[in-house]
């Protein structure tokens, strides 16, 4: 579950001065300095140095993060309600600063009015995808939420038309939607509402708003580190390829307004038919969860650096306990590694304001 907040993320630019002294030693010296320093120094001005660590969390507030990182370009997108805002940086320590732009804003009524959370950003067959929760227009409860798709055929998602391409066609109301490429077919995964309960369900695509098959529903909640809040709930599945193909499913447990919010993990062998409930099998406890005084930590994606060297994880938190599902919660990333078996080893939250290097870029 999620709920909806409005807020407004600071923009600004800072630049250094042009230097006044005009003598050519004194410029020299200057350009020594900004060339040491990894500065551009254009003509008439040097531009201030990138970043290179950052600390969490990346802005103040930002439920439901998701970064998609193109050519080292990163977009960002978080849950706003009542609209969609896409941030574009190619330094994620200066996302705070980063250009931002409102894409997208639902119509006043029908099946994808309001409660507009979690998008998603992708990029396949030469396009831009955006998927988002949305709740039909007159409506509050569950069974009336949906996943919904956004379609750019240009080259930058800022810009262009974004094509409402309409519900995907889950066999259950549902939040979460997500997409991943595996063993040369699409599939779709999302969190459906049975009963009382929200589950994990996956099925393969026919086109990217089209699911196609049966739906087979992958997990349900039945640890009890997957009941706290008053709720049982799997939601916000994320698909994971490990290093020697074997594919992973992160999920968040319990219902969001808990301190015990937290990551699960399932997993399916190298070559498994995905859409076995049989294949997956889920860890005894989670994965990634409350700790160094960061809480609820939950509803995650995964990244990698501009170079392709490192595994970054970002994920939403709330920075002290009792603060449940509102604005308070805010983006962080760090990076994570894997075993020598090939699973994804997350460690724990790091402490908020712990400087950490910038995702690599290589040389």
């Amino acid at each position: 579950m999620k709920v909806v907040d409005q807020w407004a993320v600071a923009d600004s630019n800072r630049r250094l001065g042009k230097p006044r002294d005009g003598r050519l030693r004194r410029s020299a010296a200057l350009l020594a300095a900004a060339l040491l320093a990894g500065m551009a120094a254009p003509a008439g001005g040097a531009e201030a140095p990138a970043a290179t660590t950052f600390t969490n969390p990346l802005l103040t507030s930002g439920p439901d993060p998701w970064i998609t990182q193109v050519d080292g370009v990163y977009y960002y997108t978080h849950t706003l309600g009542n609209r969609i805002m896409l941030w574009r940086t190619d330094n994620i320590a200066d996302l705070a600063k980063a250009e931002k732009r409102v894409v997208w804003t639902p119509p006043t009524r029908g099946p994808n009015a309001h409660s507009i959370w979690a998008p998603e950003l992708h990029r396949f067959d030469g396009k831009w995808y955006l998927y988002y929760s949305a709740t039909a227009s007159g409506f509050k409860d569950d069974q009336h939420r949906a996943v919904f798709v956004l379609e750019n055929a240009g080259a930058d998602p800022m810009q262009g038309e974004w094509v409402d391409r309409g519900r995907v066609n889950t066999a259950r109301a549902g939040i979460d939607g997500t997409v991943f490429e595996h063993g040369g077919k699409r599939y779709f995964a999302y969190s459906p509402y049975i009963g009382s309960d929200s589950g994990l369900a996956i099925a393969e695509m026919r086109n990217p708003w089209t699911l196609t098959g049966p739906e087979s529903v992958i997990a349900m909640p039945d640890k009890f580190w997957e009941k706290q809040g008053g709720r049982q709930i799997l939601e916000g599945p994320e698909f994971l390829l490990g290093p020697k193909g074997d594919l992973f499913l992160t999920y968040s447990a319990s219902a969001c307004w808990s301190d015990d919010y937290s990551l699960g993990l399932l997993h399916a062998p190298a070559r498994s038919d995905v859409l076995d409930p049989k294949v997956w099998t889920k860890t005894a406890q989670p994965v990634f969860k409350s700790a160094n005084g960061v809480y609820a930590t939950g509803h995650n994606g995964f990244f990698t650096s501009p170079d392709g060297k490192e595994s970054w994880i970002i994920y939403h938190a709330n920075p002290g306990p009792g603060m449940k599902c509102t604005s308070a919660r805010a983006p962080h990333i760090q990076r994570f590694g894997w075993s020598e078996a090939g699973w994804p080893q997350f460690g724990e939250p790091v402490a908020s304001d712990t400087p950490l290097p910038v995702p690599s870029r290589g040389r």
